[in-house]
């Protein structure tokens, strides 16, 4: 199978994820619950894995550092800490349903949209400009668009934010292991990402790095301050309530670890460079459109197949032997905000373990797609 579904999850892992996890769960207990060695070691790899990420994102504290589920669970926290039922929050026109629905879920709140033409930086950064005021909460941006991979100017929106004092919250699902991250450089509230997209970690594991102060989600134990009906008032066990999951934080770790080697340029290059020959094949072929930036896209490739749904080119490619994801990909504002909200995409997403054999291979394919296609 040649899998191009990597902005989803990253299906082909370093060695070494599977095996770090596989240990844990045969060597590692709950970190803070005992003083005896299974918990003890399993304390430590915790604080190894806060930081290698703080070294990784540009976190000067490894406690502020916190393991969740997955970017929607660390958004989720972020949002909640900061926006408040009736408040108002402005998100940029490419947000993910992960940042769209727990806004939608606070009672009474108004959610502004500084939407600007698709791969236009200027014009995105103008929209926050217009938006972004004294009444709002909390800005809330992808640094990339999951749907077209479009990188957004969060540099300048940080900026932004920070010379009218407000809080912002960047949804790195695309861009960490990928694009530089600095938290603190941003001087961002919060910054949320996954672990099992271009971190290379297993299902089920996410980091939310806390710049402020931040509410929990859920209550419960923490294996500290255990007298107190209170939850702890410091990081990370503020918002880590519950046992932990240490299996998955350990191949996280040992996912950082690559992309540390490999080097998040390098990784970088190479995903833009099989996108930009995926864009080159596709681009010559009557019939498909390709969503294509100039300077500012990551290594994802967004197309069309005009006369056929994206649905059923995404099943034909899948009978191929080649898997990939088609439809609104969980980002129906995005599509608004593009254009493509009646027809979706099929997107062609890559990770560093992917060839450019690959790409031409499925770049035959949709051409013979595009040849029986009605139009």
């Amino acid at each position: 199978m040649i899998y191009f579904d990597s902005a989803a999850t990253t299906l082909e892992k370093p060695g070494a994820v599977s095996r770090a996890s596989a240990w844990a769960m045969g060597h590692l207990a709950s970190p803070g619950r005992g003083g005896h060695a299974p918990g003890m070691e399993a304390a430590k790899l915790m604080y190894q894995m806060r930081e290698q990420a703080a070294r990784l994102f540009g976190v000067s504290e490894p406690e502020r550092v916190v393991l969740t589920s997955n970017a929607t669970h660390g958004l989720n926290i972020a949002i909640r800490s900061l926006v408040r039922p009736g408040g108002t929050a402005v998100i940029s026109g490419y947000e993910h349903n992960a940042v769209t629905r727990p806004l939608y879920a606070i009672p009474g709140v108004k959610v502004r949209v500084a939407a600007g033409p698709l791969f236009d930086s200027d014009g995105v950064y103008a929209a926050f400009e217009r938006e972004v005021g004294p009444d709002v909460d909390a800005v809330i941006c992808n640094h990339v668009s999951n749907v077209f991979g479009f990188i957004q100017p969060v540099e300048r929106i940080a900026q932004l934010c920070r010379a009218r004092g407000v809080p912002l919250i960047v949804d790195a699902s695309q861009s960490a292991g990928i694009l530089p991250i600095d938290l603190e450089g941003w001087g961002a509230a919060f910054v949320a990402m996954p672990g099992h997209k271009g971190l290379y970690g297993p299902q089920g594991t996410g980091l939310l790095l806390c710049g402020v102060d931040a509410q929990p989600l859920l209550y419960g134990g923490t294996g500290s301050l255990s007298a107190r009906q209170e939850m702890p008032d410091f990081l990370p066990d503020r918002l880590e309530a519950g046992t932990h999951n240490v299996c998955g934080a350990a191949g996280l770790l040992a996912g950082m670890k690559f992309v540390s080697r490999t080097g998040t340029v390098r990784i970088h290059r190479h995903e833009r460079a099989l996108a930009g020959r995926m864009m080159d094949r596709l681009g010559r072929v009557p019939g498909v459109t390709v969503f294509r930036g100039s300077g500012n896209q990551s290594g994802l490739c967004s197309v069309v197949v005009d006369g056929m749904d994206c649905e059923e080119v995404g099943e034909a490619l899948a009978k191929r032997g080649i898997a990939v994801r088609a439809g609104l990909h969980c980002a129906p504002l995005a599509h608004r905000t593009a254009g493509t909200q009646d027809t979706g995409t099929v997107r062609f997403s890559f990770s560093a373990f992917n060839r450019p054999d690959q790409v031409d291979r499925a770049a035959q394919v949709v051409c013979e797609l595009a040849g029986t296609a009605k139009t």
